[in-house]
Parts: structure tokens; C-alpha cells; sequence
């Protein structure tokens, strides 16, 4: 439920344009409705009211039988004039209406209307357009909406039931992929991380390694980037907070030389997890395909089944760029599973399930801030939920 929590607030942005979409869908061609009284929930501080008992009336004495008539009354003094009285205060015209006292004591209340519409063609083609602009893709929206109009054409919806029936949607698609992270026996694991600049490959791994070090493994990083000095820095300073060591070599040196190494200090250590960051080049494709395929030559000289994960991180914020992102990297590198990052950031948030509609790969885990534990394990409800803000 924190993890719940915690995905509505960060992905308001997303959120909130479905959520937004939605009430003007339903409110544009929708009629309100009135719901039935709902009643009032007596504060435990006022005192409960009571029914007064009626005044107790004087019962007749009955006649008993031979009793003596009652004497004359005697003459009594002259009787004093009444008193004036007050005159009764005017009653109003038009008076308001007072509740019964049924519903005075029950605190009674009418509801707001709940507006509804009608599920038909237009509304169907309203809830496509909105989460194409969401980056759900338009096969994926064609697909998510059909699955939702299916039984329902001609019935009346509200919003909070579209937004049920989205999130059961979204959830269904995501279930299949949503995977962790597998850990097999063999020492070292070796996880090549893969992905384009600036997608959050660096602090993805430190926070990826900062839960297996907290999960009692013992990791090992290689700074695989070495064309660029700010992401070996990068990566340092996450190893430092990750408590684990990073293996670094001279600007411009081999990558694949520094993986050798890395994979020699793993093996020698006794270390349960190599993770080897590496370039996020794709201007020129022919170089960056070449890199990475030099790198798992060498590291299978010391283990022909490495690397055993190849994990792509994806930038939420690129929308549906993640998509190509995806085919470029299944071509230059066996990517067996995705990581999205910055789902904070963004009102794209939808992207993850066009790519979980179209590629089907395994879903490890999603970025929701910069903070060490702002890497979440992927939970398809939660992530559905929180996406088209429907209650838990």
C-alpha cells in the first residue's frame, strides 16, 4: 500500500491527465443522476438526541356504586379577570420545509447527482484519443478500449467506473511482465546495463545495487563508460552510497579491457553480482553494436554463459521514443529485460504498457525519484491504479 502510495504522488502528472480526460469525457454528453440519501455520521462528541415522553394525563376516577352524592359546592369568591396574553408570533407564508424526525435524528442528506454517460462509438473514440496523447500507442489504446466496450455498448458508466475498468485493463496487459530481477547460482552473475545517455543507466545501478548489497550480496560495478568522465564520476559517487566497489580505468581506455578486469576481481572476490555499466552511443550504431559485442567476447573467455542479464533503462520522459529505443537495443544486444526510469517526471507514464503490449519483455523494476530506494519492484495493479487513478 506505501508503494501505492508513494507511485500517486509521483505520477501525478500522468495521472492527472487521465484523470482529467476522463471527467470531461463523461461530463461532455453525460446526464446527472441523484443518489439515494446517504446518512449522517453522528460525531461521537455530540450527545445523542432524545424523544421527550409525553406529560402524564389526569385518569377519571370511575363511580363506585353507592357512593353518596357529592355535596353543593359552596360559593366561592368572585373569579379575578385572566391575565392578557401574549399574542402568537405570525407564522410565514412560505415556510421552509423541516426534515421528519426520522431524518433529523438520522442526519439525513441528499447526495450530489453522479453524472453517467452513455458508452457508445463517440465516447469510445474520445477514451482512444486520450490515451493515445497519454503514449499508450494507438494499438495498444484500440486494444485497451475494445477489451473495456466489450458487453458494456449501451450502458451507463460513470467516472470513477472507467477508471476501474481502465486500470483492469493496464493491469492485465502488465501481468505477464511484471518479473524481478532473476538470480541465478552462478558467481559472479554478470548484469551488462545497457541504454542510451541520459536514459539513468548509472543511477539505476547503483540503486539496483544498493538493494542486492541490502539483500546480503556482495556486488561489484565496472564504470564500462569510458568515453565519458562525468558518468564514471557518476557511477563513483553511487558506489559510495551503495557501499560497493567500482572499477574504474583512464578516460578513452578499452571497455572491454576493463570488463576482463572486472570480471577477474569478481570471480577472485567471490562476488554474487557483476554489474558493468557501458556506452549509450547511438549516433553511430555500427560502433556501439561492435563495443558491446567485444565486451561479451571477452567476459566469455571467463564465463561462456555471461553475461547472464542484459538490462535496457528506458527514460519514461522520451514517451514513445522508449518504443524504438527497444528494437535498436534488441538488435545490438540480447536485452532480457527493461528498467524505466524517471516515471516521475513525466505525463507519459503510459508508454510502459505500449511496450509491455508490444515487446512483452520482462518488467524488473521503475524509477520514481532521485533518491537511493526510488527504485521500485514493478507491481502491475499498483502501477495501474496509480496511472488512471482508481482507488486501490
Amino acid at each position: 500500500m506505501a508503494l501505492f502510495s508513494k507511485l500517486k504522488d509521483r505520477l501525478f502528472k500522468s495521472s492527472s491527465r487521465i484523470e482529467q480526460g476522463l471527467d470531461a469525457i463523461v461530463e461532455d454528453g453525460g446526464t446527472p443522476e441523484p443518489q439515494a440519501p446517504t446518512a449522517h455520521t453522528a460525531d461521537p462528541q455530540e450527545p445523542t438526541p432524545t424523544i421527550p415522553e409525553p406529560d402524564p394525563q389526569p385518569q377519571p376516577v370511575p363511580e363506585l356504586p353507592g357512593t353518596p352524592e357529592a355535596p353543593e359546592p359552596m360559593p366561592a369568591d368572585p373569579i379575578p379577570a385572566p391575565a392578557p396574553q401574549e399574542q402568537p408570533a405570525p407564522v410565514p407564508e412560505n415556510p421552509a420545509p423541516t426534515p421528519g424526525l426520522l431524518g433529523r435524528l438520522l442526519g439525513r442528506k441528499d447526495a450530489a447527482p453522479v453524472i453517467r454517460r452513455t458508452l457508445d462509438d463517440d465516447m469510445l473514440e474520445q477514451l482512444e484519443e486520450l490515451l493515445i496523447t497519454s503514449d499508450m500507442g494507438v494499438d495498444t489504446a484500440l486494444r485497451v478500449t475494445a477489451n473495456m466496450a466489450e458487453g458494456r455498448i449501451g450502458k451507463k458508466l460513470s467516472t470513477p467506473e472507467i477508471k476501474a475498468l481502465l486500470s483492469q485493463e493496464i493491469a492485465r496487459i502488465m501481468e505477464p511482465v511484471a518479473r524481478p530481477l532473476p538470480i541465478y547460482p552462478k558467481r559472479p552473475q554478470v548484469v551488462l546495463v545497457v541504454g542510451v545517455n541520459g536514459s539513468g543507466k548509472t543511477t539505476t545501478i547503483g540503486k539496483l545495487a544498493s538493494q542486492f548489497r541490502a539483500a546480503g550480496k556482495k556486488v561489484v560495478i565496472a564504470a564500462g563508460d569510458t568515453f565519458r568522465a562525468a558518468a564514471v564520476e557518476q557511477l563513483q559517487v553511487w558506489g559510495d552510497r551503495a557501499g560497493v566497489p567500482v572499477l574504474t580505468a583512464p578516460e578513452g581506455s578499452d571497455p572491454a579491457s576493463l570488463a576482463f578486469d572486472a570480471m577477474t576481481r569478481a570471480q577472485a572476490e567471490g562476488a554474487d553480482l557483476l554489474m558493468i555499466d557501458t556506452a549509450g552511443r547511438l549516433q553511430n550504431r555500427a560502433d556501439l553494436m561492435e563495443e558491446l559485442a567485444k565486451i561479451v567476447r571477452v567476459i566469455r573467455k571467463k564465463d561462456e554463459t555471461a553475461p547472464h542479464n542484459t538490462l535496457l533503462v528506458l527514460d519514461a520522459t522520451t514517451g514513445q521514443n522508449a518504443l524504438s529505443q527497444v528494437e535498436t537495443f534488441q538488435k545490438l544486444a540480447d536485452v532480457s529485460g527493461l528498467v524505466m526510469t524517471k516515471l516521475d517526471g513525466t505525463a507519459r507514464g503510459g508508454v510502459l504498457v505500449a511496450l509491455a503490449d508490444k515487446f512483452g519483455l520482462p518488467i524488473h523494476a521503475i524509477g520514481v525519484g532521485e533518491q537511493i530506494d526510488d527504485l521500485a519492484p514493478f507491481d502491475p495493479a499498483d502501477f495501474a491504479n496509480a496511472l488512471t487513478g482508481a482507488e486501490a
